[in-house]
């Protein structure tokens, strides 16, 4: 853990440079590009911190589930989440939630979704206010292939606070 603390300190207190998992995941956050919503990194072991989620205090963390994306399917409820900033300080969180939907248009961010637990149809903005608007929490985004679509639909784990 303190070794991949170093390897992600940058100087800046306020700027999230990585988040840790242990035994099982060790990824540098990357800032997406001014006004650039949708971009997700295509850089192995890292992702992408989701500048929307960030205006209601929200740390989202985006992925390709082709890439990093791929281990946020071994995390699970309980598991304690550390997020490192760049001065080399944490702040720890614990899984407390797990959702999964699909996506009816899977290439269109627009997108119509199903709650794969409640059946329930949502818009794409009911979905965001769902998952992002909980200031404090830690929310992993990537998406779910199934049938040969690599965005069939989409994974979010919620990690809250450690108090």
């Amino acid at each position: 853990f303190e070794e991949f603390m170093a390897s992600v300190a940058n100087g800046q207190p306020t700027v999230a440079r990585g988040v840790y998992v242990t035994d099982t995941l060790a990824l540098a956050i990357e800032q997406q590009p001014a006004g650039n919503a949708g971009y997700v990194t295509y850089t192995p072991n890292e992702v992408s911190q989701f500048q929307s989620a960030a205006y209601f205090g929200v740390t989202g963390l985006l992925a390709h589930n082709h890439l990093a994306g791929a281990q946020f399917f071994n995390l699970h409820l309980g598991q304690e989440i550390n997020i490192i900033y760049g001065d080399g300080s944490s702040s720890a969180f614990r899984i407390t939630a797990q959702h999964r939907f699909q996506a009816l248009a899977p290439n269109n961010p627009n997108s119509q979704f199903v709650d794969l637990e409640t059946g329930a149809t949502l818009s794409a903005l009911e979905v965001f206010n769902q998952m992002y608007t909980s200031a404090g929490d830690v929310v992993f985004q990537t998406c779910i292939a199934q049938n040969g679509v690599s965005s069939w639909g989409r994974l979010f784990v919620i990690a809250t606070p450690i108090e």
